[in-house]
């Protein structure tokens, strides 16, 4: 007798199940967005290994579950391991998404080269043997030898195969780059599906917990930056890493969004190079480059990326509009929080810059999101409608409010460090910041107000 065929229709934006075909989905409101699959249940069954399938888990007392002492895989990357918190865990699955071109494949192949005393197993669905064979020889900076022999790879994009794969090789980290391209027969539907995707993620993830070999998966992301596939994909991995970055500058990004197993506040900074990711040991001296005499409109944020603080170089053109209707600008810096800045200042401190073009930058190719860079846009763009230029050895820091005051802003300790650390004499901080250090080795401007800051600089 045949084997019972069961079909449903399925949200290529949500996910939603639905048993017959609808216009629009209820869930997500979206337009022709259902299509049909197809699922055998005798072919899931038989989808996973024996030793998968077979295994039947019992209730345990948690007193009685033994954890080794030391179950962290160090990846022989210091940036990735301060991302991961210390390592991978045995068993965990980790998602990475980013942007075509950014350096996903780069950094993950390069890691499955260098990390040592386990093999690691690259399995590409959209290369082939000799094309990865071709990157790995140029992210070798010795002739193109390899550092790591326990490297493997294996192009393939059906999950039953890959199993049979790993079942003989036994590797002690797996790499899928990426899970768009993996397909299950479990599900008749095509490659890239939210049904495929939510069904080889679910393969995987069994697979992973059961015989404790941690994998690693490369998404791709929609046009409006989320990772492509359903949302439950997130769920269900362990953790979540977004690549970013400007692809017209060399610096790039590693940001933890879920860590089941450490904190999301750390962050990774690489540097692109011909050889591949290198590792960034003093990004702010890096991003602050050459601190001769500058012009106007440029000046210093201590901010902070995740834990790490660093200092990020600030420039504002400020000019009168040519063609009428002034323009506004803004390049790592939120466009609508620097329109709010310039209602601040022509609101509360009288400053007529409605009919002037505004051009802000953050140099390096950084976005900051944090609103302790406001006080150091404010400075620049004054700086730079005033033609007078800032003293370099002056450093920001401080949100600016809606009334024109300045805020308090956390671990102010840090960035008074690292602006000491780099040479700086001078930091203007907000009034009324707590657990200043005695000693700071630099000079604390507090101020509760923009024009307080004005009067110190421009007087």
């Amino acid at each position: 007798m045949a084997a019972k065929v069961r079909s449903s229709y399925v949200c290529q934006n949500c996910g939603a199940f639905f048993p017959q075909w609808l216009g629009q989905c209820s869930t997500c409101k979206e337009w022709n967005t259902l299509v049909e699959e197809v699922q055998d249940r005798v072919q899931e069954r038989r989808s996973l290994p024996d030793s998968v399938r077979d295994r039947k888990p019992k209730p345990v007392a948690i007193e009685e579950i033994s954890v080794d002492s030391g179950p962290r895989l160090p990846l022989g990357d210091r940036e990735l391991d301060r991302v991961l918190g210390g390592g991978l865990v045995p068993g965990s699955l980790i998602l990475m998404g980013g942007d075509p071109g950014i350096g996903k494949s780069t950094l993950m192949l390069q890691t499955a080269l260098r990390v040592k005393g386990i093999r690691t197993l690259y399995v590409s669905g959209e290369e082939s043997e000799q094309q990865v064979k071709m990157r790995a020889e140029r992210l070798q900076p010795d002739n193109g030898a390899m550092a790591v022999k326990d490297c493997y790879v294996l192009t393939e994009t059906n999950t039953q195969n890959i199993f049979k794969q790993l079942e003989a090789l036994r590797p002690g980290l797996v790499i899928i780059d990426s899970i768009q391209t993996l397909h299950t027969a479990a599900l008749d539907a095509s490659p890239g599906s939210v049904g495929q995707v939510r069904e080889c993620t679910s393969e995987l993830m069994r697979f992973a917990k059961t015989t404790n070999i941690p994998m690693v998966l490369i998404g791709h992301i929609t046009k409006d930056g989320s990772i492509a596939g359903p949302k439950v994909l997130e769920h269900m991995v362990d953790c979540v890493l977004q690549f970013e970055g400007d692809r017209d500058h060399a610096f790039r990004l590693l940001r933890p969004l879920k860590n089941r197993f450490g904190s999301t506040n750390e962050l990774g900074i690489y540097e692109m190079r011909g050889s591949g990711l290198a590792v960034v040991e003093d990004p702010s001296r890096v991003l602050l480059g050459d601190r001769g005499e500058r012009p106007s409109g440029v000046c210093v944020a201590a901010t902070l990326e995740g834990m790490r603080p660093l200092l990020i170089e600030v420039q504002a053109l400020v000019s009168s509009a040519v063609y009428g209707t002034p323009q506004r600008s803004a390049t790592g810096f939120d466009l609508r929080r620097m329109n709010m800045l310039l209602a601040v200042l022509e609101k509360r401190c009288g400053f007529r810059l409605g009919q002037k073009d505004v051009f802000l930058n953050l140099a390096g190719g950084f976005r900051v999101e944090e609103p302790a860079i406001d006080l150091a846009v404010v400075c620049a763009i004054l700086g730079s409608n005033a033609d007078i230029p800032i003293p370099i050895d002056t450093a920001f820091c401080g949100e600016v409010g809606l009334t024109g005051e300045i805020r308090p802003v956390p671990r102010t300790e840090q960035r008074i460090a690292e602006a000491a650390k780099l040479g700086f004499r001078r930091i203007f901080l907000p009034q009324g910041t707590k657990g200043l250090p005695k000693d700071p080795g630099i000079e604390l401007v507090t101020v509760g107000r923009v024009d307080g800051v004005l009067t110190h600089l421009f007087g």
